[in-house]
């Protein structure tokens, strides 16, 4: 997606090695109910089986396909990499039994002071606004503990329940944008964004 950010105010180097360090320093979210975690690789088996639900994987564009245990490794490890760089991150949450109830992807962009979150909830997860709830508690995340100074959101164009909770949150629409698919199609997605300074005067402080 390197249309993104469409909002794009260069660092000084000191503030883009900040944000690179406190990507690679991130281990999770301290969720009240189930915290995230940084994936490893022997979590293939369990995301494999959360993401293979199609309820979960059919409105997210940029899974691997096909959707296999292998593929599912190759992702985490590529998050992993990412996460060295200090331009992603990769975040799973879990049950008592260990299976996996959600996840979070983010792509930084730290010579932007920018950074994208997507991710998904088991279906048995979603309602009560626990969607809502767990982006609040992300988005501020990636402010406080990330030091952004921006964050993207995108979904594709049909999908109401991401439009709907995006927009209650008070994120911007900003434009379309055309996003590619690992195995080559094209997806046109809406983009949201929020700045540090419209998220705390909304939501929170944040240091």
């Amino acid at each position: 997606m390197s249309d993104l950010p469409l909002t794009r105010l260069a660092l000084s180097d000191a503030r883009e090695q900040e944000i690179r360090e406190a990507v690679r320093a991130a281990t999770g979210i301290p969720f009240e109910i189930a915290p995230s975690r940084r994936a490893e690789l022997e979590d293939a088996d369990a995301l494999h089986a959360f993401l293979s639900d199609p309820a979960i994987h059919g409105p997210i564009y940029n899974l691997p396909k096909p959707l296999t245990v292998e593929s599912v490794r190759s992702f985490i490890a590529e998050k992993r990499e990412a996460q060295a760089r200090g331009e992603g991150l990769l975040f799973l949450r879990l049950d008592e039994h260990g299976d996996v109830i959600g996840y979070s992807e983010f792509d930084i962009w730290p010579q932007w002071g920018a950074g994208d979150l997507g991710g998904a909830l088991r279906v048995d997860q979603q309602g009560k606004r626990a969607g809502v709830a767990g982006a609040k508690r992300s988005f501020t995340w990636m402010f406080e503990a990330l030091k952004l100074d921006l964050i993207v959101a995108t979904g594709a164009l049909d999908n109401i329940r991401t439009a709907r909770m995006l927009d209650g949150l008070g994120l911007e629409r900003k434009g379309e944008i055309v996003s590619e698919r690992p195995d080559g199609s094209q997806r046109r997605s809406l983009v949201w964004e929020v700045t540090r300074d419209a998220w705390i005067s909304q939501h929170a402080r944040v240091d």
